[in-house]
């Protein structure tokens, strides 16, 4: 049998976060504390998206610093879609976000997946203080 070719993990920085976006193996599964899983190809549900955003909030509230590692099967959409959404509720521009995971992570997002984003009303909720404890600044789209 053929072995599948994994890339690298990358991480993705922004202001005062961190992921790394990641396909893991059965090895490696069992590190990853929460799983929402939902269709490849397609966005995350609602639920989904308020799930993640809760846990990106409160980890980065209470482990200032830490990384947050997001996993699917091929690493191509689902994963880097999570990690899109958490630059944008950030402050990143839709634009901006696309191009930067692609930068790091190679074939990122499918058309289905940019057109979610590229129609992504952020909810805010991802306004950190910086390291002066200051809001960090936003424009109005």
């Amino acid at each position: 049998m053929a072995r599948m070719n994994r890339p690298t993990p990358v991480e993705v920085t922004y202001k005062n976060t961190r992921f790394i976006i990641y396909n893991p193996t059965n090895a490696t599964l069992n590190k990853f504390i929460e799983d929402w899983p939902f269709d490849d190809g397609v966005p995350p549900s609602n639920q989904t998206v308020d799930d993640w955003l809760s846990l990106v909030k409160i980890k980065f509230l209470e482990e200032p610093g830490c990384c947050i590692a997001v996993h699917c099967v091929a690493g191509l959409g689902r994963a880097p879609v999570l990690v899109a959404l958490a630059l944008i509720e950030g402050g990143m521009k839709y634009e901006d976000t696309v191009e930067f995971i692609r930068q790091k992570w190679h074939g990122a997002f499918n058309s289905k997946q940019l057109l979610y984003l590229e129609k992504y009303c952020p909810k805010m909720q991802l306004r950190f203080k910086d390291s002066n404890g200051h809001r960090n600044k936003c424009c109005i789209q």
